[in-house]
């Protein structure tokens, strides 16, 4: 296919998940729907299957462009480079996550096969590798022979790409593994995955054979790990390994003496996922400090708790941005009631099954019901049904309908003759029943995180509990994001509960606590509180990277700063989060970097002054970050002044620009501020990064 057309995965499984419809693919498996058929589903075919008439909708659109496609076009991937981004093509300074993948032994394999053969089974495992790779939102930069050059966090960044990268090659390694291109070929992959700095959407060669690349260390590194890995092994950098906690089990290979790198580099081989209740344990990676300032909203928790144990069922819903402590106050919750009889149900939503059907749901059944990895099925049904006699929810139908739903054959306990629509309702109302009566034995803490990444089935499920839980000992705890949608926020038992930011004392014990007990140079704790605007994840971070900078020098019973600490770096794990922020806003995003040159706080008129945007498309490039809620604006242009909401976003934006735009930037800050008479040392300031420094010393 063309570079330009883009890329339909090749099965039905992925073809759903390329549309934002993977929640029915359990009704297509089981209706034996392949690529074949899926042309020719009319829209009587998809009512018959019982999908709701948006879907249904949704599916013929997707189904009509299909079939306007050659659909050898469709699945053919060419070498060279995979995508190109409709997004513009600057330069950045981005912090990156790149994945290096290669089948293994592929000249062995152009030695036993017919170069068309070798194409089928190379084509066989990059449509493989691309469909998942697509799964997480990774960039496939560029095909080589049969290797892959993925690209996680650009050009958008997402909070968690390092997570997504190990993911990916996770799946990959499985996926590859299991592919049959021909009878006794099994295929083998090697992948290496580092993070860092890079310079990324710098282009190089003319006309046709101009491309994109990233410059700087990461893409070598990931590419020699990926050298020493063993087949079907991932292999990761140190810088990786810390960004991602305790997600994944990691086994440390030592020091790795690279081609191309002076000093060893430690590297670790990444055996697979950890079995966590939710993303907040499994991100820390040293002990849980002591929670700061939420002592009125545990109070409040623990009132509904205690209300919910009485008979009166209650539900709270959390919300707040990102790194405002909602997972830490659920936490805080667990831990406050640990002595206390009851049972407690955890979901965790998930970005990357946003569209799988109750994936909460089968989540928290298997942990619930311990099943191992290597249990066989028969193993599984019996654990099952152990659990469900719990809640007194082990008749037949209830046992048969759960073992559906987590993929199992349920067909020992009875023959489930329903349609997939009422399959569907019958399953929800047996998890219901198995809440309810867990609830009659003892009470129940239900706490539901990230329910702004749910999916629409989960979120249906929970809307239904509300009614039963009026009168039942359950407490619904549930952590969202402003943006979360329900239908739920004004039921009789619902407390919705805004988190504010933390006040200037409470971040004074934050950062004395991070700093174990220790107080920190008095300057530097006001520049921490300035640059962390009272979000207390910000806080911790922030006060992490100080202590690690080495500028510190720890003494009994304080820190003391050796020598000069000039700025602040973003810490390491924040720089994903904040630039996808900006990253969502990808058409307005120059704006907020050319006002980041100016300051956290800046004027209409010089913004629009050094702006090279008509004023009509700049006013609505400034509306649309404040609807974003990432600058606020005081009075109205052209007499407006405008602050960036987190100082940190204001420095994402300002070091996401090359160091030569930056100087080009501040030179025209300069000169539009001489013209205006500012004041000396605003002018010294900007003459002094636009590089002209004989001018900032005049």
């Amino acid at each position: 296919m063309s570079g330009n057309q883009q890329h339909e995965p090749e099965n039905v499984e992925q073809w759903l998940l390329h549309h934002g419809l993977g929640e029915y693919i359990p009704i297509f498996v089981s209706q034996q729907i392949d690529r074949e058929v899926l042309g020719e589903l009319t829209d009587e075919d998809l009512e018959k299957l019982g999908i709701p008439l948006g879907p249904r909708k949704k599916l013929r659109k997707a189904i009509a462009e299909l079939n306007s496609n050659d659909i050898d076009a469709a699945v053919e991937v060419e070498a060279g480079p995979a995508t190109t981004p409709a997004e513009s093509t600057d330069a950045e300074r981005r912090h990156l996550t790149v994945m290096f993948c290669d089948l293994v032994d592929s000249t062995a394999l152009s030695s036993r096969f017919d170069p068309e053969d070798l194409s089928d089974i190379v084509r066989s495992y990059q449509d493989t590798c691309a469909g998942i790779v697509s799964r997480f939102d990774g960039y496939i930069a560029r095909y080589m022979g049969d290797g892959l050059l993925v690209y996680f966090g650009y050009p958008h960044a997402h909070e968690d790409d390092a997570e997504r990268a190990l993911h990916t090659g996770l799946e990959i390694i499985a996926r590859v593994g299991q592919l049959t291109p021909r009878t006794n070929l099994r295929l083998q992959t090697r992948i290496g995955v580092a993070t860092g700095l890079v310079v990324v959407g710098e282009s190089v060669g003319e006309d046709s054979a101009k491309e994109q690349v990233v410059m700087g260390e990461t893409p070598n590194l990931a590419a020699r790990l990926q050298s020493v890995a063993e087949p079907d092994q991932l292999v990761v950098a140190d810088s990786t390994r810390q960004l991602c906690g305790n997600v994944f089990d990691f086994w440390n290979l030592g020091e790795q003496s690279l081609k191309g790198f002076a000093a060893p580099v430690s590297a670790f081989a990444v055996s697979g996922e950890r079995a966590v209740e939710s993303r907040f344990d499994a991100r820390q990676s040293q002990s849980l400090q002591a929670m700061v300032g939420r002592d009125q909203e545990l109070a409040l928790l623990l009132q509904r708790w205690h209300s919910a144990q009485s008979g009166e069922g209650q539900v709270v819903l959390l919300s707040g941005e990102a790194g405002i402590g909602k997972s830490r106050i659920a936490r805080a919750i667990i831990d406050a009631i640990a002595e206390d009889e009851h049972f407690r149900i955890n979901y965790q939503c998930s970005p990357y099954h946003s569209d799988s059907a109750l994936y909460p749901a089968t989540q928290q059944l298997s942990r619930a019901a311990r099943f191992a990895k290597d249990d066989d099925e028969g193993t599984k049904l019996d654990k099952l049904e152990a659990l469900l006699a719990l809640g007194q929810n082990n008749t037949p139908e209830s046992c048969a309908l759960i073992s559906a739903l987590l993929g199992l054959d349920g067909s020992r306990f009875t023959e489930l003759d329903l349609t997939p629509q009422q399959q569907r309702m019958r399953t929800l109302e047996a998890l219901l029943q198995q809440l309810v009566t867990l609830s009659i034995r003892k009470p129940v803490l239900f706490v539901v995180e990230d329910a702004h990444l749910i999916d629409a089935t989960t979120l249906e499920f929970i809307e239904l509990c509300l009614d039963s839980t009026a009168s039942a000992r359950i407490l619904f705890v549930i952590t969202a994001r402003p943006t979360f949608e329900n239908n739920f926020s004004g039921h009789p038992v619902v407390t919705s509960l805004a988190l504010n930011r933390l006040g200037r004392k409470q971040i004074h014990g934050m950062i004395e606590r991070t700093a174990k007990g220790k107080s920190l140079p008095a300057g530097l704790i006001d520049e921490i509180v300035a640059k962390t605007d009272g979000i207390p994840l910000f806080v911790e971070e922030l006060t992490k990277t100080v202590l690690e900078s080495g500028a510190l020098i720890e003494t009994d019973d304080a820190w003391i700063l050796e020598g000069s600490l000039s700025q602040l770096a973003i810490p390491t794990s924040l720089h994903d989060s904040l630039m996808a922020r900006l990253d969502r806003l990808n058409r307005v995003k120059e704006v907020a970097q050319t006002a980041a040159c100016i300051g956290r706080e800046f004027e209409y008129p010089l913004l629009a002054t050094i702006s090279p945007l008509p004023e009509n498309e700049l006013r609505a490039a400034l509306d649309q970050l404040i609807g974003a809620e990432l600058v606020f604006r005081r009075g109205v242009p052209p007499n407006a002044n405008y602050t960036f909401k987190h100082a940190l976003v204001r420095d994402a934006a300002y070091e996401s620009l090359l160091k030569s735009v930056r100087q080009q930037l501040h030179g025209r800050i300069a000169l539009a501020l001489d013209e205006l008479e500012a004041p000396p040392e605003l002018l010294a300031h900007h003459t002094e990064f636009a590089g002209e420094l004989e001018q900032a010393i005049d």
